[in-house]
């Protein structure tokens, strides 16, 4: 059975709130509206680009209503196991010891950062490549919105998701479904569900959840920073970094302190090169 077009996961960039649940075995915990902030969730239910502000008001009518479906249905094949839950902890033991696959479904510029060894790679949301007018609009919406200091992207959603994973694995296959945070993975899980997948497991809190024993790591970065960027990862200014530096000690906060000392050194440069110009311009006019 072929999977209906997306409407519990559109575009998703930028960074999202991960949606609480109990463990497999246990009773479910509702998805909580404050675990799920409207501004973010849109980004996950609504089909189309991202485009940060500007929303009309039945426009964000639309989208409460769809995220409230959202919430719904997610809770529903939990609570009746149809998609079960697993910690970052319970994935990693399992994929180290069975025969499931480990399908990461977050975009290029998170998954190029960080990825689990041996799992398999198919974005259901990606960064936009456009280079259309619209594209280009939305990409500079996004980034006057927020984008320069959060380093969020303008995603696309990936039409081919459930036919490239239909490729890659039979639809009785274990599949693991991670992201970085656990909405993108989950709204993942559901098209794969009403594809006919039977047997699927959803990462909760996805791998910013996980800590680094909890998989073996490929690429340059912690999994808890594979998600950040923009201005606020360059000075280190992230509540992930400011845990990694609790961790790190000293020597990791320097670096992001040097950074900041070298920018306010560059602006007085500018800032005073800007006075000694006019001033010179003026004598060469008067020459």
């Amino acid at each position: 059975m072929a999977a209906p077009p997306l409407g519990v996961a559109g575009q998703v960039a930028g960074v999202f709130a991960t949606p609480t649940v109990a463990h497999s075995g246990s009773r479910l915990r509702r998805l909580h509206p404050r675990l799920l902030p409207s501004g973010r969730l849109s980004r996950v239910v609504r089909t189309g680009a991202v485009v940060g502000g500007g929303q009309e008001e039945d426009e964000e009518m639309r989208q409460a209503k769809e995220q409230a479906a959202a919430r719904r249905r997610w809770e529903t094949l939990i609570r009746e196991q149809k998609i079960k839950t697993l910690t970052p902890r319970e994935a990693g033991y399992t994929f180290k010891l069975t025969d499931k696959a480990l399908l990461d479904v977050r975009p290029s510029n998170e998954r190029q950062k960080a990825w689990v060894k041996g799992s398999t790679w198919i974005p259901v949301f990606d960064v936009d490549t456009s280079a259309d007018f619209a594209g280009l609009g939305k990409k500079f919406t996004n980034f006057v919105m927020g984008g320069w200091w959060s380093g969020s992207s303008t995603m696309s959603f990936n039409k081919n998701f459930v036919q490239q994973v239909e490729e890659k694995f039979s639809k009785d296959t274990d599949i693991i479904l991670v992201c970085q945070k656990g909405l993108r993975s989950l709204a993942a899980c559901e098209q794969l569900y009403n594809a006919g997948f039977e047997n699927l497991f959803w990462v909760q809190g996805g791998l910013e959840a996980a800590e680094e024993e909890d998989f073996e790591r490929e690429g340059p970065q912690p999994f808890k920073l594979a998600g950040i960027g923009g201005v606020s990862e360059f000075f280190g200014w992230t509540d992930q970094q400011r845990a990694q530096a609790a961790k790190e000690g000293l020597g990791y906060r320097l670096l992001f302190t040097g950074r900041l000392v070298g920018a306010l050194v560059l602006l007085d440069a500018l800032f005073f090169g800007a006075q000694r110009i006019g001033p010179l311009l003026q004598e060469l006019q008067s020459r």
